[in-house]
């Protein structure tokens, strides 16, 4: 008798466990054919503005300003967002001599032309952390002496090319709607709820949520050992391209960090100076771009999705080195502080585009110019 109740009870949890896996799996397929009858192409090569997007703009301003209020110091008021940086450092960015005639545009019109530059490498979060902890990591470039007429009518950046970049190559918001709605609830200190906007599940932003954690990843091993992505599509001339940097210690002299200890605060930061000022050792990237192809899936208002580079690869298009260099003194830490790194610090032929490139502008304007006047800057 128990033996029958043993057996029947086996066949019934059996069932039980097939029919978990036939809906589970019923329920991927469903799912991937809605993504791929959702995400396919071709798609636009032209801007879409939202009718809400001035208004979510403004909102985040305003929630941006509250977050720099709670994390400011007592003397000083720190950025919105990759607060802490773990150097600024000199470079040149060399045109590649062979650059393809097609991407002859803006500062890499003359290959072979080496611009002097500023790179700041952070970590992502508002309030300076320990960089053991969890975050994202961000390069910004500062091309100088750069002539033509710029996009932004500050004077202060007239001789200025920025590119700004972190360590994922995609962004946990979809549009200007949904960062307002996110930042809102992260500015509340809301966080669990920021991809849960209501109890209505069709509001959910479950992949949004995965690539927020994604990004928030464990420290490399030096703010020179990772790639940065642009995120945001920018033009290059007559073409629709994203950026990115990878290292490439193959194009330096042969060098190896020590192993650094993580459990120091800033760990990042001493890496950094150990190579470049210690050891003077050079650091060395590659600057590449990615056109779209709109016959596929490479949305320009839609930062969450990634560009296929099997479909369209990346291309060298000039290279960055940082020389060896003495960097960390009070000076130019404060230096590093009060510099300004917006993708509208540009030339026309680098102009950003999309939404989350439009709201950029708006809020990197207004919350430098409300930090460098709380901090007597200007």
């Amino acid at each position: 008798m128990l033996k029958r109740i043993w057996l029947w009870l086996g066949r019934l949890l059996g069932r039980l466990l097939l029919a978990t896996v036939a809906l589970g799996l019923a329920g991927w397929a469903i799912g991937a054919l809605y993504y791929q009858s959702k995400y396919s192409g071709p798609v636009s090569t032209e801007e879409e503005i939202a009718p809400t997007e001035v208004a979510d703009t403004q909102a985040i301003i305003a929630d941006a300003i509250a977050v720099v209020e709670q994390h400011s110091e007592n003397t000083r008021v720190l950025r919105d967002a990759h607060a802490k940086a773990h150097g600024c450092v000199r470079a040149e960015v060399s045109v590649r001599a062979e650059l393809d005639a097609d991407l002859r545009h803006g500062v890499f019109s003359e290959p072979g032309k080496t611009w002097q530059a500023w790179v700041r490498l952070s970590n992502g979060n508002a309030y300076p952390q320990f960089d053991r902890i969890k975050d994202a990591r961000g390069m910004a470039v500062k091309l100088l002496d750069v002539p033509g007429e710029k996009l932004t009518a500050d004077p202060r950046h007239a001789g200025e090319q920025d590119f700004v970049m972190f360590n994922h190559p995609v962004f946990f918001v979809r549009d200007v709607a949904e960062y307002r709605s996110n930042f809102a609830a992260q500015a509340q200190g809301k966080k669990a709820l920021a991809f849960f906007p209501s109890a209505d599940p069709r509001s959910w932003e479950l992949r949004h949520l995965l690539i927020a954690l994604q990004t928030l990843a464990p420290a490399p091993e030096s703010p020179v050992a990772t790639t940065y992505s642009s995120v945001a599509p920018y033009r290059l001339g007559p073409h629709n391209i994203k950026y990115r940097v990878i290292p490439t210690p193959e194009q330096c002299p042969d060098y190896r960090l020590p192993e650094q200890n993580r459990d120091l605060p800033n760990f990042l930061r001493s890496a950094l100076y150990r190579q470049l000022s210690l050891d003077r050792a050079p650091a060395c990237f590659a600057l590449q771009v990615q056109r779209q192809n709109a016959e596929y899936y490479m949305p320009i208002e839609d930062t969450s999705i990634e560009w296929d580079a099997s479909i369209s690869p990346f291309e060298t298009v000039a290279d960055i080195r940082l020389p060896p260099q003495d960097f960390d003194s009070p000076e130019q830490n404060l230096a590093c502080d009060n510099l300004s790194f917006n993708p509208w610090h540009a030339l026309p032929a680098h102009r950003p585009i999309g939404g989350i490139n439009r709201l950029r502008k708006a809020v990197y304007e207004a919350i430098s110019r409300y930090r460098l006047e709380r901090n007597g800057a200007l």
